[in-house]
This record gives structure tokens, sequence and C-alpha cells, in this order.
């Protein structure tokens, strides 16, 4: 069974080649990869991918510009195998990935998500170990190797999301069954993973590291949207909390204690604009 590797474009054609050879370079040769363009105005990725003479790797380009979120629905659309993960298009798997993700599979076939281990990169492929990061693995389970589901696993990322999107395997029949939400740009990942939670799903955590997250430096502190839309969705996730009488993750929710110190930590930056919104953001609790 192939793994079928879709990859939303927008954005620097030099980065995305390194996606892409990064997938042609794996240990195994069970994949399949897609590569769809969200009408990226430089065609310059569109013919470079005409030249890779193999039959595994497909090439669709979006009529019109979509936005990130109705391009993840059609890379879902298009998948074909039982098993799916979506990478960034500035994002590399190293040599095992492919490899590690089926093995896992095989081992547990019934799971929803698999996080395999991830090394984190910036601009320039050097690993890097940046304060989100670090606040990432100390918030991780220690669970390696086992399932997660139900309250506790909601509990843990409602508290503060540790997983790394582009990285995880999705199985395609959960994916088809949960949509993207829309209007949660800012948050979409961790609102699909827990909806499919909340509807009984698990997820495994593999501790391989096969996986380099690309993380870019900011030149700016975020703006008060992205805060916003945080507090509008851990609102949201706490009434889904409440209706499953999960009362724990119903105060993860509520508390979005890391939502909250990255808005205090923002508010703090030498460059923070709209300090007295900031503010508000931060202490404000659903």
């Amino acid at each position: 069974m192939p793994l079928d590797i879709l990859v939303p474009y927008w954005g620097d054609p030099r980065l995305l080649r390194q996606t892409v050879r990064s997938v042609l370079a794996q240990d195994s040769p069970d994949w399949v990869l897609t590569v769809v363009d969200d009408a990226y105005p430089d065609l310059t990725v569109r013919d470079w991918m005409a030249t890779i003479d193999d039959p595994r790797v497909r090439y669709v380009r979006n009529a019109r510009n979509e936005g990130i979120t109705a391009t993840f629905r059609r890379c879902v659309e298009l998948a074909t195998q039982e098993r799916v993960v979506l990478p960034g298009c500035d994002d590399v798997l190293l040599p095992g990935y492919v490899s590690t993700v089926l093995a896992a599979h095989r081992a547990h076939p019934e799971v929803a998500v698999i996080q395999p281990g991830v090394r984190v990169i910036d601009a320039s492929g050097a690993a890097v170990n940046p304060p989100a990061d670090r606040v990432k693995a100390l918030l991780r389970p220690r669970a390696t190797g086992r399932v997660l589901r139900g309250e506790r696993l909601a509990t843990s990322l409602l508290h503060g999301d540790w997983m790394y999107f582009p990285s995880l395997a999705f199985r395609r029949e959960t994916l088809l069954a949960t949509p993207f939400q829309q209007g949660r740009a800012v948050i979409q990942d961790l609102a699909l993973v827990i909806d499919m939670v909340a509807a009984g799903e698990g997820l495994l955590i593999e501790p391989e590291v096969c996986f380099a997250y690309r993380r870019h430096a900011s030149a700016s502190a975020p703006g008060t949207a992205r805060f916003e839309g945080e507090v509008e969705y851990f609102r949201d996730a706490a009434a889904q909390m409440r209706a499953l009488g999960w009362r724990r993750a119903d105060r993860a929710a509520r508390w979005r204690v890391t939502s909250r110190l990255h808005a205090l930590m923002t508010l703090a930056a030498p460059g923070a604009t709209d300090r007295r919104s900031l503010w508000r953001l931060a202490v404000s609790r659903g």
C-alpha cells in the first residue's frame, strides 16, 4: 500500500523543489506524490514538475487561487490511498519517513492519526530549537509508541498543540469524514484533530524522527486577528467538550493557557502593536 503524499503549494519554488526531492529520495518506493498548486503566479514549479519522469508523481494546478483551507480540501479529494500526509511545500521528508509511517500503519491500521518524530529546521535547513518548539516538547505526552484517545488526548492538545500538522499521517476515510472547518485558518490543524478525537478516533505517537519541519523566523509580532481567531475557536471547543461530558478538556479549552501566554509574550515584544487589544485577548477566558 503506497503512502499518499499531497503537497499544497504556494510560495518559494526553491523550497518546493527540496520537498519534492526529499520524496524522491525515500528509502521506500511505496509512495505516490501530488503537488497541488494554488495558482501561484510564477510558473517555475509547473515547468519543473513536467521534467520529472516518474509515474508516481503528478502535478495539479487550481484554476484560480483558492486559499489554504480550500487547497487542503482539494488535496483530500485527490487522495486515493489508505494513509495520507499533507506536508508543507517547504518541509523535508527525511529518507525513512515513508517506511516509518507505513510500518506504524501496519501495526495500527485503525488509528486515525500518526505523529512521527520531527526535527525542526530554519530557512537554511539547519536544525534549530526555538522557544515554541521547546514548549511543544514539554507538552508532548511521554507515551511514545502508544495510542492516545478520548478526553486525555483532547485535554492534552487543548492545553497546548504539540503536534506538527504537516508531518501527520491520516487515515483517508477519517479525513473524508472530518472536513476542515471554515474560517479557522490560524488554527485549522488543531480544530481538525480535535474533531477526530471527539468522534472517537486515536493518535499514535511514533518516536522515530523522520520529518523536518521548517520554521521561518518572523520579522514582526503576530497581529490581534490571530489571537481573536484562537479565542473564538477555544470558546467553541469548550462547548464541544462540555457536550461530550469531558470536563477536564472543557476546562483546558476555557483556560487556553498556551494561547494566552503567547499573547502575553507578543504583548511584551518590541514590535507589538495595539497593546490594549492584546492585553484583553491575553487575559480573557472562555
